[in-house]
This record gives C-alpha cells, sequence and structure tokens, in this order.
C-alpha cells in the first residue's frame, strides 16, 4: 500500500522558541509552551536518521499537542550516517540540559516516533533522565536486528550503524526501561511493520503494546488522523493529566 506522507510537509505554526542545547547547528529543540504547568512532551523525530529529515517536518504533531494544552519540546539531533554514537550522544545532552532551559518540574513524558522512537526507547534502557514519567513510541525502530534483517528503507540500519552489529543502541536487546513504556504501532504501517514492535514487546513484557488497526506509519504523527486520539490517550497515561 502506498503510505499518506502529506504530514511531513504541511505548514504548521513556528514554534514559540527555538533553543539551543550544543555548539552544533542540528542541537536545536523547537518548545510551544503552554498556560498551564503540566508535564512536557519531549518529542524525537524520525527519519531512519537520515540526515534529510529534521524537526520541521514534526512541527503539526508539535502545534496539535500545544493547542491541546501540552508544553512541547521537539529536539533535533546529529543524523551522520556511520556515526551512531554522535546521534545518541546528542540525544543524551538534550534530555539532560533541558532540565536547565525549560520549566521541568511537572516531569516530562518522552515520545519518539519511527528512528525516534527508536531513540526515545534506548534512553530509556541506558539512563534514567531525571523527571521522566513514560514512554510513548510511536511505530519504532525497536529492534535494530530485526529491522536489518527486514531491510527497513532499503539499508537504514547498516547505514545508521556504519556497519555491523550494535546491541547497546538495540532496544530489543538491552535490559528493559524502569519506567513504563507504551507502544502505539499501526497494523498496516508498510515503513516499519508491527512486526518490529512485536518483537520488541516479546522481549520486553512490561511494555504496553497498542495496535492501531488499519492505520499506516505517518498518521501516528498526524493530528488529522483517526489514530491520533491513540497517541494523546497514551501521552495522558503517562502524564497523568486528564484532558478535558
Amino acid at each position: 500500500m502506498t503510505e499518506d506522507r502529506s504530514v511531513l510537509t504541511r505548514e504548521a505554526r513556528d514554534p514559540d522558541e527555538e533553543l539551543s542545547y550544543g555548539t552544533y547547528p542540528e542541537q536545536m529543540v523547537d518548545v510551544w509552551h503552554a498556560q498551564e504547568q503540566r508535564p512536557v512532551i519531549i518529542f524525537i523525530h524520525g527519519g531512519f536518521w537520515r540526515p534529510e529529515y529534521d524537526r520541521v517536518h514534526a512541527r503539526p504533531l508539535g502545534e496539535a499537542l500545544a493547542e491541546e494544552g501540552w508544553p512541547v519540546a521537539s529536539i533535533d539531533y546529529r543524523r551522520e550516517p556511520g556515526n551512531p554514537d554522535a546521534t545518541a550522544t546528542d540525544v543524551r545532552d538534550a534530555l539532560e540540559r533541558l532540565e536547565d532551559l525549560m520549566d521541568l518540574r511537572a516531569g516530562f513524558v518522552l515520545a519518539g516516533h519511527s528512528a525516534g522512537g527508536h531513540l526515545a526507547l534506548w534512553a530509556a534502557a541506558t539512563f534514567n533522565p531525571i523527571r521522566l514519567r513514560g514512554v510513548v513510541a510511536l511505530a519504532p525502530v525497536a529492534d535494530l536486528l530485526l529491522a536489518d534483517q527486514l531491510e527497513l528503507d532499503k539499508t537504514a540500519v547498516q547505514d545508521f550503524l556504519g556497519g555491523g552489529v550494535r546491541n547497546d543502541l538495540d532496544p530489543t536487546h538491552l535490559p528493559a526501561p524502569i519506567m513504563p513504556v507504551s507502544i502505539v504501532h499501526g497494523t498496516a504501517d508498510a515503513r516499519v511493520p508491527i512486526a518490529v514492535s512485536e518483537s520488541y514487546a516479546t522481549a520486553h513484557p512490561t511494555a504496553r503494546l497498542v495496535r492501531v488497526e488499519d492505520t499506516g506509519h505517518y498518521e501516528l504523527i498526524d493530528p488529522l488522523s483517526t489514530a491520533w486520539p491513540h497517541v494523546t490517550a497514551e501521552i495522558t497515561r503517562y502524564a497523568g493529566w486528564a484532558q478535558e
């Protein structure tokens, strides 16, 4: 089936702020403020870790969450083929620096889509960010070994890693996170098959796997899609704030 990619180029309101957490041009965070002090939604965008996909395509998601009353921080990171440690270091640094850059006293939910979902799960498994309430991974590349075997986006995993196997970056092959995890995945996803998330859930049975019927890959980051309420329901589950 052909995936609807329209959300990737849809116009959205600019963030209220763009913050820097480092010296590289990619080390930026889009921030949307909220009038109430709620937990922050920290979002990591996808794009199979490739240089051409930056945080801009996630602005419809950021705008929509902000309109529903959530403060949002959408982080960018270096995407250098063959240098996965630069990406991992940036994600870790962003999460550590955000404590100083914005108000996280109410805690935060870490969310990510596709490759960003992989990075969110990796972060939850490898260190314990202060005030993290839970993780919501949307169609994540949650099993690098399986994703490589399935040749997702042709050679995306090998391009990211620079060859070989990196179990230290593979959420399925790392210990289960100590905080709660939800995975939301469409059953009709042609980009990252739901079998990838099922593999993670088998390895880590404490994770909650939400199967969204007849839903593709990009619908999970599309606020206009019928899948969107599943996304906000899982965010609300861990943010501990009942939406009106």
